[in-house]
């Protein structure tokens, strides 16, 4: 049985779920009851679910402990750990890790003597100034050039007509659900090279659709020798010939045959020496990435296997959409997808990390290095360590005090865990490793989650901030799902997400958060802090609103990503944004960020009036009568 304490005495109010559709605790202690086991939280819900949701539980008595003005430590904690917690000024390490990334020279002898008062006026210049600088990137980032990169020969005609059908469908909801993206879209065609000088065909970007509708009406479908095609000749005219001008930029290549050259294939080729004009995956790619263009392919057959594997070994992990299949109208279904995820994925990834595409594609390369696999936990060794947590919010007041998310507030118990040695994902922020809570029985499968970087100043601090976003989401998706009880909507709640401090095998002391693990099931982001819509949820987007109306204006809910049931989301790693820039870290833009990004974008649902939220048009909240 595990030991639990409390950094402050809490009524047993806050040990407990508001109601039942709480999905942050539960008053069950960890064993192997099998009430536990039979747990049902909703009837509708996948019987997997149930676990994940109440993976992690707390004890109603908390043992009582002080930090600061006590006499005693409690031993269920390292004496270690109680020494530094005592010692840690929170306000103080979360000011000098938001001027470290806002990029600042400051020492720490400039920086710790200042008055607090002092230090926040400083900071909140830097922060404004930071996020004024970022909001300016992610609006040159909305700028996007989309070109379609295709094989024109025989086997090709009914996706040149698919690309052809689907650009207006395609522009008509980026308008509709992305406003701020202005699209240019661009051709390049290719054959082979026994088509001689036309085997190769572009378009320039325009952002008329109906001239490049009708461009593309004047496309034959011709020509072709052996089943190689001069695909690298068409990437190379995409990447070299077009007039690419805006940030964002989209190549989308879809054919149905490889390269020539016999490491790409082991069919019957005329130029099994590679192409004859002496281009190279390496060569054509290295000028992809040099012009921070970001590359999508559409399968059509599994011809095309091995120059995947060899363009991702030079340019890492890139969407593949699968367009196998002769039905025309599905087609065209799926070459709207495809391009419509392109766009939004390639705005998102832009506006998020930058569009330098050294950062874009190390990331893409970081995928490279994951293991997808869970490990043999047999062999692996057990970890022993602390999960703290923040009590379940009771007001408005208590999330809008920066003061609440304190250390005395914090809970925690000790935890017995193991954990894969090697990443099977990785984002922007954060590597995801496969886990096992061991306090379980059986034993439950986790996610643990660890910053890429964390910076000079204390771990402690930024993962506990993780967890001040998480408990504050959850808090907001309850009162959510409380106003929509009764209208047969799906309900959004948040995975229980807490952090995990632990000396690790090789002794040094580290930081994570961890939460239960979705079962089997497509992982989705909806929508991103950016304002990107990536996936349209009309409950989704009226939760972002509502978020904002239920804190009078005073922060949004953002970046809601995980899985999609049949009537309910459950999400994880949001973001905020907030009229206090000095919350919420580096994703928070602030009320800039609320107006340009949430405000500007917003379009109100048919859930917007059904819950009677405040109508929003040009960036202003109105009352509805």
């Amino acid at each position: 049985m595990s030991k639990w304490f409390c950094l402050k005495k809490k009524s047993k109010k806050r040990a407990k779920a508001k109601n039942a559709d709480t999905i942050t605790t539960t008053s069950i202690t960890p064993s192997c009851s099998n009430d536990t086991e039979k747990l049902n939280l909703t009837e509708k819900r996948p019987k997997i679910c149930a676990d994940e949701i109440n993976t992690f539980s707390f004890e109603e008595k908390p043992i009582n402990i002080k930090v600061k003005d006590s006499h005693t430590i409690s031993t269920s904690i390292p004496s270690s750990f109680a020494s530094d917690l005592e010692k840690l000024n929170l306000t103080e390490e979360r000011l000098k890790r938001y001027a470290d990334e806002a990029d600042t020279l400051y020492s720490d002898t400039t920086i710790t003597s200042n008055t607090e008062n002092e230090l926040k006026t400083k900071v909140t210049f830097l922060r404004e100034k930071a996020i004024s600088k970022t909001l300016n990137n992610i609006k040159l980032s909305m700028k996007v050039d989309l070109c379609f990169v295709l094989d024109c020969t025989g086997s090709m005609r009914p996706f040149i007509a698919a690309a052809r059908d689907c650009i207006l469908q395609v522009t008509n909801y980026i308008k509709h659900t992305n406003p701020s993206i202005e699209l240019r879209v661009g051709f390049c065609g290719y054959r082979d090279h026994i088509d001689g000088e036309g085997r190769l065909l572009t378009l320039d970007f325009t952002d008329q659709y109906e001239q490049f509708t009708t461009y593309l009406q004047s496309v034959p479908a011709s020509g072709g020798g052996d089943a190689p095609e001069d695909v690298l000749g068409g990437l190379n005219a995409a990447i070299t010939k077009m007039d690419w001008k805006n940030v964002t930029r989209v190549l989308l290549h879809i054919g149905d045959y490889p390269p020539h050259g016999k490491n790409f294939t082991d069919m019957a080729d005329t130029y099994p020496k590679g192409d004859p004009h002496g281009l190279t995956a390496e060569n054509v790619l290295e000028k992809l990435q040099s012009k921070n263009i970001l590359y999508f392919f559409g399968k059509i057959t599994d011809a095309t296997e091995k120059m995947l594997q060899i363009f991702r070994g030079i340019i890492g992990e890139f969407p593949v959409f699968d367009l196998i299949g002769g039905d025309p109208i599905k087609l065209i279904e799926k070459f709207i997808k495809a391009t419509s995820t392109s766009i939004t994925y390639a705005v998102s990834m832009t506006s998020t990390i930058g569009s330098d595409s050294k950062d874009i594609y190390s990331l893409q390369r970081k995928k490279l290095d994951m293991n997808p696999n869970e490990p043999d936990w047999i062999i692996l060794p057990l970890q022993e360590g602390i999960v703290m947590w923040y009590p379940i919010l009771d007001t408005l007041k208590e999330l809008k005090d920066p003061n609440y998310f304190n250390k005395s507030n914090l809970f925690s118990r000790s935890f017995s865990f193991k954990i894969a040695p090697q990443p099977f994902s990785a984002g922007a922020e954060r590597y995801a490793y496969f886990a096992l809570d061991m306090e379980r029985c059986p034993e439950k499968k986790m996610v643990i989650k660890e910053y890429l970087h964390v910076g000079r100043s204390d771990s402690f601090e930024k993962y506990i901030e993780a967890i001040e976003i998480s408990t504050i989401a959850s808090f907001l998706s309850t009162e959510f799902n409380l106003i929509a009880k009764g209208k047969n909507l799906p309900k959004v709640k948040f995975l229980n997400v807490k952090l995990l401090r632990c000396g690790t095998i090789d002794f040094s002391t580290r930081y994570y958060t961890i939460e239960p693990k979705f079962h089997n099931m497509e992982y989705k982001r909806f929508n991103a802090n950016t304002g990107v819509i990536t996936e349209l949820r009309p409950i989704l987007e009226a939760f972002v609103h509502f978020t904002y109306e239920y804190t009078k204006g005073y922060l949004v809910v953002c970046d809601l990503q995980g899985i999609e049931l049949t009537n309910e989301f459950l999400l994880t790693d949001p973001a905020i944004h907030c009229i206090d820039s000095l919350r919420f870290g580096r994703t928070n833009f602030g009320k800039e960020g609320i107006d340009q990004l949430f405000l500007a974008n917003h379009r109100c649902n048919d859930i917007c009036k059904q819950l009677k939220l405040n109508h929003i048009n040009n960036g202003l909240s109105e009352v509805v009568v």
